[in-house]
């Protein structure tokens, strides 16, 4: 048996339970985008060296392969994968955990500092494209679940921290404004 089933060359794709449906339709983009922020988180890990960090991403892998399982699984699937409010409150008891670590929040961040850093700032845009292709989903008329959007807001927060964290730890300062156009110490405008 063959990866290669052929069954996609028309360009279309099967759900979880074999309706087949469009590779362009919104709830293809949706989980494919979630797919692909996997990947890239997947990247991240690979290079960070912060045990945490590596730990904490690996178990949010696991979770996003529930979630793309979700958006993949038409409604009437009573087997689907679920984001469960509990997940939603463990990233948002990390965030809460990081963010109140000294140093960490400190102004709008410049991506690039550092290469583990920016790994993870690439994977904090594709959450929110994640999120954004999760909306049009859910407008369209589909079923999403709440803790499903919930999640990758919350994520993209996370993501963002777990970059500020890999700076703060390696003594870099990448903060955007610097001097005396220094900004608060923190802003919501990236929220």
């Amino acid at each position: 048996m063959s990866i290669a089933t052929k069954h996609g060359d028309a360009g279309q794709t099967g759900l979880v339970g074999g309706l087949r449906i469009s590779k362009a339709d919104l709830r293809v983009e949706a989980y494919g985008s979630v797919d692909e922020l996997n990947s890239i988180l997947g990247f991240a890990r690979s290079i960070c060296t912060n045990k945490e960090i590596h730990d904490w991403t690996e178990g949010i892998q696991r979770t996003l392969f529930s979630l793309g399982g979700a958006l993949a699984s038409p409604p009437e699937n009573k087997n689907a994968p679920v984001i469960t409010p509990e997940d939603v409150d463990n990233l948002t008891n990390l965030v809460h955990q990081i963010e109140s670590i000294e140093g960490v929040l400190s102004d709008w961040s410049l991506p690039g500092a550092h290469t583990e850093s920016a790994a993870y700032e690439v994977a904090r845009t594709v959450c929110r494209r994640s999120e954004r292709h999760v909306v049009r989903l859910a407008e369209s008329g589909v079923e999403v679940k709440p803790e499903i959007l919930a999640y990758l807001n919350r994520l993209s927060d996370l993501i963002w921290l777990f970059g500020r964290l890999i700076e703060r730890n390696a003594g870099i300062d990448a903060r955007l404004r610097t001097g005396e156009t220094a900004g608060p110490r923190w802003s919501r405008a990236w929220k």
